[in-house]
């Protein structure tokens, strides 16, 4: 069972706002501070990550409900659901972690960081009662801690003082 003292943090922002590029920034920091980072990444369209003809795609195709594909090195789930899972569902398949960071979720109950460029979107898509942070190269006079795009140890910080000072 998780840790229900896990925070969870979701990444939201308009396509092409720069959402995966600040994960690729937070993660290492995160992981130079000595925490262990697991991410989910939401899709609304569905995905495969099996490749057809591969041995796990076709054991799906039998009808297996889970399929596991595993080496020294990483392992991977495959679990057909009945419905889409809670972001806490997903985290109580996470254990041993410091930090989930997600991308996208921009409608879910979690603490939001809001990627905002001014060539994508002039606007915000969250309130500020959501926004943990907004990281972006345009000013938003809403009371929230803003962040230059490429600022991932500051935001670091932020995260560090807000949900992850007795994780260590």
């Amino acid at each position: 069972m998780r840790n229900e003292s896990v925070p969870i943090i979701s990444v939201v922002g308009k396509s092409d706002s720069g959402k995966t590029t600040l994960l690729e920034k937070l993660i290492p920091e995160l992981n130079r501070r000595g925490y262990r980072v697991a991410t989910v990444k939401h899709d609304t369209h569905g995905f495969e990550i099996d490749r057809e003809g591969k041995d796990t795609w076709r054991h799906a195709r039998a009808g297996a409900d889970a399929v596991v594909i595993s080496s020294g090195q990483k392992l991977a789930v495959i679990k057909r659901t009945r419905r889409e899972l809670s972001l806490d569902e997903i985290a109580e398949l996470l254990p041993d972690v410091d930090i989930i960071l997600t991308e996208g979720y921009k409608r879910g109950p979690k603490p939001k960081i809001e990627v905002s460029r001014k060539t994508v979107s002039p606007e915000l898509l969250c309130s500020p009662e959501e926004l943990v942070a907004i990281v972006t190269d345009q000013s938003f006079p809403i009371g929230v801690p803003q962040f230059a795009l490429d600022d991932a140890k500051g935001l670091v910080d932020l995260l560090e003082e807000r949900f992850l000072k007795n994780r260590r």
